[in-house]
């Protein structure tokens, strides 16, 4: 008996974004990601092994204009993720936070057009009281008496994020106590031999060490699921970005295999029978990269149609800019102020109906050129955020300057941005930059006492005066960690897409004029 072997292989996806094709947007050219090249990989894997698991860990189908278009302008349709899962055939999908992004009835006419089911354990419907998105888990059985179970467990962070007219009828469960729960099911009740937890969240702790690695708020609980539940054998993680594999956690192998499609991540496990069981005898993780692999062209052909339609709706110009709105060194755009975030922030303004905005370069893009399209507009604001206004004090402003003003660092006598900031990812969306009041931030001063100047209408800010602020759904619910801005009164809520806000501005307008009336800049002595 116990010379019995199986080798078992658990294939993950995660943070995909909705990147079917190897292409960016922006301009067009040929990346190194995407479904279309997974599904090769995955094909290929199904060859040299039929006892195969396939699972998404989530933030699946929101993150590119052709998920943008399908949810936005082709809401009659099938999802175009969605299709090439299914033919993929994964085995079940886990709910990341950004599923959230498109409104429950695109998510759950997602669901519905799913083939496989999406798992979350602590995620709670609060009317019926029981999980909100179909099952908690699945089990999957192989010679008919090896039971390997998968668990999905989703970061208990979204309410920190999300719209909550969205997830109104939502509980999320903690994380831990939840698994702890469902793993003790899975192991007595349901007499499964393996346990797979496949939780979209990351390490909140350095792997090696065990020390923080960022603010303990709950966001990411790897880690501390590695540590604090007994039975779990393999944790496939997510949400952070990183590239993860080949290492244990107090004998948990544990996996993260980035995002964009642009890896998938592999387990393989030997396990033996015994006169008690199955038991691992072998687990080790590993990812393959997309790098050098072709297309699986039927399922290209998929979403072929997506495709052409996206593409023609992104090089549909809109309006035309006079001056310059470009920019051309992403670092200097954030170190004094520039027309195209003064734009935006114009834009909030005037749909928030106040004269104070806060907004961020999301990503090092390219800002918009004399000819503005929709592709210029959704390639320098990629998220399908929504507009909020709210009532702030002084010191609230203050401090989320203080939080901004800690992206940056001084290296060799230059400003940069620092390697540190928010733990394992640079995230460039969580460094704001404000329109309605004058600031200046000295990177040499420490941090938390970064604002030397701070004045509303010429005057300094009072810290104990209230103020109404426009700013995305995502800061306004403190995400980022600016918590200074969480549970404060919302005055008002424009429920329509920043990105189609600034389309519609185009739209009336024709010519934008780029101006900069230069109210703030990031100086070092």
């Amino acid at each position: 008996m116990g010379n019995e072997l199986e080798h078992i292989v658990i294939l993950e996806t995660s943070d995909v974004h909705g990147n079917i094709f190897p292409v960016n947007y922006a301009d067009n050219s040929e990346e190194q990601f995407g479904l279309v090249k997974l599904s090769t990989i995955v094909k290929n894997e199904r060859k040299r092994n039929s006892k195969l698991i396939l699972i998404d860990n989530g933030d699946t189908f929101q993150g590119t204009p052709i998920t943008y278009y399908y949810a936005k302008i082709a809401r009659g349709f099938s999802n175009p993720v969605i299709d090439i899962l299914n033919y993929m055939k994964y085995d079940a999908a886990v709910i990341g936070n950004h599923e959230f992004n498109y409104g429950m009835e695109i998510l759950n006419d997602s669901i519905k057009q799913s083939k496989f089911p999406w798992l979350s354990c602590n995620i709670i419907d609060t009317k019926t009281k029981e999980t909100a998105f179909g099952v908690p888990y699945i089990i999957k059985e192989f010679r008919g008496d090896l039971r390997i179970a998968i668990l999905g467990v989703t970061t208990k962070y979204i309410p920190n994020w999300e719209n909550q007219d969205i997830i109104k009828d939502l509980k999320f469960l903690d994380v831990i106590e939840e698994t702890k729960k469902w793993v003790r099911i899975l192991k007595n009740d349901k007499k499964v031999d393996i346990v797979v937890v496949s939780y979209h969240g990351g390490f909140e702790k350095n792997i090696d060490t065990g020390e923080e690695t960022e603010s303990q708020t709950g966001e990411n609980q790897a880690y501390e699921l590695c540590n604090e539940v007994d039975g779990i054998d393999v944790l496939l993680t997510g949400h952070q970005h990183r590239e993860i594999y080949g290492m244990k956690i107090n004998g948990v192998t544990i996996i993260q295999p980035g995002s964009s499609a642009k890896n998938i991540g592999k387990v393989d496990i030997i396990a033996e029978k015994t006169l008690l069981g199955w038991r691992i005898v072998e687990s080790k993780s590993s990812l393959i990269s997309v790098s050098n692999i072709s297309s699986d062209y039927k399922a290209g052909k998929i979403a072929e149609k997506y495709e052409i339609a996206t593409q023609a709706w992104l090089d549909t110009p809109i309006g035309r800019i006079k001056g310059d709105m470009t920019i051309k060194n992403p670092i200097e755009a954030r170190l004094k102020d520039n027309a195209l975030i003064e734009f935006i922030n114009k834009v909030q303004m005037i749909n928030g109906g106040t004269d104070i905005s806060a907004t961020s370069l999301f990503s090092n893009s390219k800002g918009f050129p004399k000819k503005v399209t929709m592709r210029d507009i959704v390639s320098n604001y990629v998220y399908p955020n929504t507009l909020k206004v709210m009532k702030v004090k002084g010191k609230d402003i203050k401090d989320a300057l203080e939080l901004s003003a800690a992206y940056f660092d001084i290296c060799n006598g230059r400003i940069k941005e620092a390697s540190n900031v928010n733990s394992l990812k640079l995230r460039h969306y969580n460094y704001d930059m404000w329109e309605g009041i004058e600031y200046e931030i000295n990177v040499s001063k420490k941090i938390g006492e970064r604002v030397t100047k701070l004045n509303y209408k010429g005057m300094p800010v009072n810290m104990e005066q209230d103020y109404n602020i426009a700013l995305n759904n995502y800061r306004a619910a403190g995400g980022g960690n600016y918590y200074m801005f969480k549970d404060k009164e919302i005055v008002r809520d424009i429920p329509i897409d920043i990105s189609e806000l600034i389309a519609n501005y185009f739209l009336k307008n024709k010519e934008v004029v780029a101006e900069v009336n230069k109210n703030w800049k990031v100086i070092h002595d």
